[in-house]
């Protein structure tokens, strides 16, 4: 018996351990480009607020408009006066023969009073409501375009922050391969010098580059570590996640090596940022109404229904208590007629503000003009760049085999194999730059061009 309980007791304490490992078990995450873009536009924090201001500017919308629908409230009052008030009248309204100019204390109302009330209004005609009807649109077009380009930055910094990761580790890969062949390089010099047939200072020289490059590669891996995390903080992941990315840089590249894009246009008018100094054009023209409906007069009307009831004890629950109604409906109307000119001063700042939001309109659609072009001479600058530096590293691997056979023959330094290798190490370094940059520079003039995730609605 005591070995069955020590028994349960063992697989208890092992299922509790295993549930203890499982909450607190790493999610672990592998994408490639796309799929991180899928799930960058998801979760990141910055793309969920955005969707979560459009679903405030839906219930703002509906606000607005309820406004000027039926407004039912209701009310119920309970008064227990402690200490009754007390009224003083003529004493000859009780007695004939009292002393004229003397009063009698009589007290009117019960001690306790209950009333119950429901009152409807209905607005019949506001032009400031008018105006409010036709400004939600406008707001919600504003938080639609916010969220537009929002998702348009955030993609743009997933494709930055993606190609960062492949940079660090491309980096990486590189400097732990050009380590590995200058310590070989350093070893066979060490048994050429033991040997008598070279100088030590070939040995040093090698040393110094191998020194460099070990606290290059230290460095890099740090780099790799913090792109990783940028990248994870960019797609909403947690930071103590694991992530594994599964494109490479190259293949990347080529990918993003696009020619036809150079001649792709776009109306500077269908731009994200042009769409939002629209909407702030409308949303200030909108403004301009809103002051000038103040002049005109406001129509509302109301029922009202209600019963009240009085007694000197609490027997408003009885169905002997006695109860009064009354009901009274009613229209108001209110006519705006002198303001000593504070309307007119208000419409005329909402006027200027106006005029100053179609200058910014203006100004939005060349800058849009500006940008594209902008963007557009990068990226041709990129693809230029990375057949150019594609160019180059050959060279530099050429001359870097020819000084390294040359050492070993003894026909070169080791001060010019040095330079060899640093202009080869320069020369990796700057074609992994130009890849990078081709994928940068295209996620810039695809934001600048990019209609997928925003299609033009008709006003």
């Amino acid at each position: 018996m005591q070995l069955k309980s020590t028994f349960l007791l063992l697989l208890l304490s092992l299922g509790f351990f295993a549930n203890a490992q499982d909450s607190t078990a790493v999610e672990t995450y592998a994408l490639s480009l796309q799929d991180a873009i899928i799930y960058g536009l998801e979760n990141n924090y910055s793309a969920k607020n955005a969707q979560t201001d459009v679903a405030i500017a839906l219930k703002q919308k509906w606000e607005i408009i309820a406004q000027g629908l039926p407004q039912i409230s209701g009310e119920i009052n309970y008064q227990n006066q402690l200490i009754q008030p007390t009224s003083f009248i003529p004493a000859q309204f009780f007695d004939p023969d009292a002393e004229p100019g003397t009063f009698a204390p009589v007290q009117f109302s019960p001690k306790q009073n209950a009333s119950a009330t429901a009152t409807w209004n209905q607005l019949i005609f506001d032009g400031s409501y008018i105006v409010g009807v036709q400004s939600a649109k406008t707001l919600l077009q504003i938080s639609e375009n916010a969220k537009v380009k929002t998702d348009l930055e955030v993609k743009q910094g997933i494709i930055e922050a993606y190609g960062n990761v492949l940079l660090a580790e491309e980096s990486v890969r590189i400097l732990q391969k050009n380590l590995e062949t200058v310590n070989k390089n350093l070893s066979d010099t060490q048994k050429i010098f033991e040997n008598g047939l070279t100088e030590e200072e070939n040995v040093e020289q090698l040393q110094i580059t191998a020194l460099d490059l070990e606290t290059q590669l230290n460095n890099t891996v740090r780099q790799l570590a913090i792109a990783y995390d940028m990248l994870k903080l960019t797609l909403g992941i947690p930071i103590d996640s694991k992530l594994r990315v599964t494109d490479q840089l190259q293949d990347l590249a080529m990918q993003y090596y696009d020619l036809n894009l150079l001649s792709q246009t776009i109306d500077p008018e269908n731009t994200i940022d042009f769409r939002i100094a629209q909407d702030q054009a409308n949303l200030a023209e909108i403004q301009v109404k809103l002051e000038k409906s103040k002049a005109l007069p406001r129509l509302t009307a109301f029922v009202n229904y209600g019963t009240a009831g009085a007694s000197n004890e609490f027997t408003f629950l009885s169905n002997e208590q006695r109860y009064f109604e009354q009901s009274v409906a009613g229209v108001s109307l209110a006519v705006p007629i002198f303001s000593s000119g504070m309307r007119a001063a208000r419409t005329a700042q909402k006027e200027m503000a106006y005029q100053q939001s179609l200058e910014d309109l203006e100004q939005a659609r060349n800058q849009a003009k500006l940008q594209i072009a902008s963007a557009r001479n990068d990226y041709q600058f990129a693809l230029d760049n990375f057949a150019t530096q594609e160019k180059n590293l050959e060279l530099a691997e050429r001359i870097e085999n020819k000084n390294s056979v040359k050492f070993f023959e003894g026909i070169a330094s080791s001060f010019e194999l040095s330079e060899a290798q640093t202009q080869l190490y320069q020369a990796q370094q700057n074609y992994l730059q130009a890849m990078y940059e081709v994928i940068a520079n295209k996620a810039a003039l695809e934001k600048a061009l990019d209609t997928s995730l925003y299609q033009p609605k008709n006003d």
